[in-house]
């Protein structure tokens, strides 16, 4: 965080006018930490000056994040809930800030929503909800098709599987349909049904896994050839 909004500022107050207006001027108030006295002025009008690059800024005070470490000022005039005009400042940057009117609120502690600009929404709890149950369930899914421990050969099997049946790991164990297992490593004479007597299910899945494999081995002698090739054109 820069020094500068370490440092202690005084906060100008608006003093009252005859007719209760604000003046925009008025006595030094007490020495407080500058982050302090611009997150308790959102919403008030301001006027900060700046530097090195001197310049004056006058507006409503939108925002002051203490994580990026900048301010936003509305410097549009009119109404609120016109579309604004905004400047932001970093906070380093600011000498010194003038308040020259309170921000107009009915709650006890100053703080107002139904003003805001852009207008502030009620968050819909139930869809949120939702939408994070249907997450994690993704997660917790994509994480119950990877296997552990298992070579890529493997998972790319399972993989294949899960596109045309049900598929699911058992240790290293690949089940295929809850009626056979594929043992590593993962060969038509690896396969056994988990209810004796299903041929129709274990010649199936046979089938399946040595096509698949035949797939995986085309795949990898393309690669082969082709990082071959690769390899020649940068010799020569």
């Amino acid at each position: 965080m820069a020094d500068s909004k370490r440092h202690s500022v005084g906060v100008r107050a608006p003093a009252q006018g005859p007719s209760g207006a604000s003046a925009g001027q008025g006595i030094t108030g007490a020495m407080v930490p500058l982050e302090v006295a611009l997150s308790s002025a959102i919403g008030a009008r301001v006027r900060i000056s700046t530097s090195p690059v001197a310049s004056t800024i006058e507006g409503t005070l939108f925002t002051a994040c203490p994580i990026t470490n900048l301010v936003a000022i509305n410097t549009a005039d009119g109404p609120q809930t016109q579309a604004g005009d905004y400047r932001i400042i970093p906070v380093s940057r600011i000498q010194s800030f003038q308040l020259l009117s309170l921000p107009t609120s009915s709650n006890p502690d100053g703080s107002s929503f139904s003003d805001a600009v852009p207008p502030l929404q009620a968050l819909d709890i139930r869809s949120l909800k939702t939408r994070e149950a249907t997450a994690v369930g993704k997660l917790q899914e994509s994480e119950a098709r990877r296997g552990k421990g298992v070579t890529r050969e493997a998972q790319d099997l399972f993989d294949a599987f899960s596109r045309t049946m049900p598929a699911r790991w058992d240790g290293n164990k690949i089940i295929v349909a809850d009626a056979v297992a594929i043992a590593a490593p993962y060969r038509p004479d690896d396969c056994q049904p988990l209810v004796a007597g299903d041929t129709a299910a274990l010649a199936r899945v046979r089938m399946v896994l040595e096509m698949e494999r035949k797939k995986i081995e085309l795949r990898n002698a393309s690669a082969t050839i082709g990082t071959a090739a690769a390899g020649q054109r940068k010799g020569g």
